[in-house]
């Protein structure tokens, strides 16, 4: 019986560890790094063990490599567009309730990358002021 609740090959690997751990502080560091590195390798490798857990392995790969890694781009890009998006819509707003009439001061494009936007901007010259005050 391990101390997390449950039984198996993973949960006795995983008590060596803490106890590994736990003897770390011993004069023998170099052999108690040997011993957790070998034990955490174990943690990784163990769900090979079994001819059906192996399988189990493939088949999870297979779904991953199939179906999960071809949905991960285009997820990141909408999330990418998305916070684009807003901030621009922020900038938007707050330019349009500052009532100015200058929209270069809060995005300006004839900068490069996002030093046009207008927090980069003023953080920038707040950066100047202070690397040129004498």
């Amino acid at each position: 019986s391990s101390h997390f609740g449950s039984s198996g090959l993973g949960s006795t690997l995983l008590d060596r560890f803490v106890c590994c751990v736990a003897a770390f502080s011993v004069a023998s560091t170099m052999a108690a790094i040997g011993t957790c590195v070998e034990i955490a390798h174990k943690l990784v490798t163990f769900p090979q063990g079994k001819t059906q857990t192996f399988c189990n392995v493939i088949k999870l790969g297979t779904f991953c490599r199939t179906v999960v890694w071809p949905c991960l781009p285009p997820l990141l890009m909408y999330q990418y567009i998305r916070a684009k998006d807003e901030d621009y819509y922020m900038t938007e707003v707050l330019y349009y309730k500052s009532g100015s009439k200058d929209a270069k001061a809060f995005y300006d494009t004839s900068r490069i990358g996002i030093s046009g936007h207008w927090r980069i901007q003023q953080d920038m010259e707040t950066i100047r002021a202070a690397a040129n005050s004498e």
